[in-house]
């Protein structure tokens, strides 16, 4: 699954999704896209799920682009250890995903095929999604 090789610090706070996504909501190295509708964290483990899901149902065939990458540390305490003695070790790894963000992509297979494996992946994450075809405009979410 994916992690960052390092990072500047181990720790992070667990900071705000407020807004749209700005960067990254337009379809640019496929032909589909699958596009967040809702603010959420991504886990890796998630992230791994969805992309099996599409490339399974394609029968490894076109390309798949990940878009988004899991950069935020998620600390949590182990069960039952009362509170103080500082922050949790990290325990998994999230993406920061916003409304209109393109998490996903694919090129090379047709459309029916391509909503069908985004339709598959999407089921995997804990968010609304939206089928896109590029060209089209995602911005006016």
């Amino acid at each position: 699954m994916l992690i960052p090789k390092r990072t500047k610090y181990r720790k992070q706070f667990r900071g705000r999704m407020k807004g749209k996504e700005h960067r990254g909501n337009t379809v640019t190295y496929g032909e589909y896209g699958l596009v967040a509708l809702e603010p959420s964290w991504i886990t890796s483990r998630q992230i791994e799920a969805a992309r099996i899901a599409m490339t399974r149902y394609t029968k490894r065939g076109g390309k798949v682009w990940i878009k988004i990458f899991p950069d935020k540390p998620v600390s949590a305490k182990p069960i039952g250890t009362r509170q103080g003695s500082g922050k949790g070790a990290v325990e998994y790894w999230v993406a920061v995903v916003r409304p209109g963000r393109v998490m996903f992509e694919m090129g090379g297979i047709p459309v029916e095929a391509a909503k069908e494996a985004m339709r598959l992946a999407g089921h995997k994450l804990p968010i609304k999604t939206k089928f896109v075809v590029k060209g089209q405009e995602v911005a006016g979410e």
